[in-house]
């Protein structure tokens, strides 16, 4: 678990310090992207909590779901329908229910 948020921290402080700039036209595939694989996080923090956690099943979920997201915004970008939508909703919808998991796990245990 430790390991996790170090990854995390890193990850932000990199971000934060080496500027990329994404052009207005790829924001959508990023965030769609971006989300999928917070999904993927909250999920893996779930399994772990659970006593589930099975990484080769966290890894290609995690890169299954961005895939597939991205793959879902350019096909809708392509035939000119917002298809995003629908993983912005259920990614949403998977990673807030995730979140109250999690928040339920961690008060238990206090």
């Amino acid at each position: 678990m430790i390991i996790a948020i170090i990854g995390i921290l890193v990850g932000v402080l990199l971000g934060y310090f080496i500027p990329i700039n994404i052009s207005g036209a790829f924001s959508i595939y990023l965030s769609v992207a971006i989300l999928a694989a917070i999904d993927s996080l909250f999920g893996g923090i779930r399994g772990n909590l659970e006593g589930k956690f099975d990484s080769v099943i966290f890894v290609s979920g995690f890169f299954g779901n961005s895939i597939l997201a991205l793959s879902l915004a350019y096909i809708g970008d392509q035939l000119g329908v917002p298809l995003y939508y629908a993983a912005i909703f259920v990614f949403g919808t998977r990673l807030f229910q995730n979140f109250s998991i999690i928040r339920r796990y961690m008060f238990k245990r206090m």
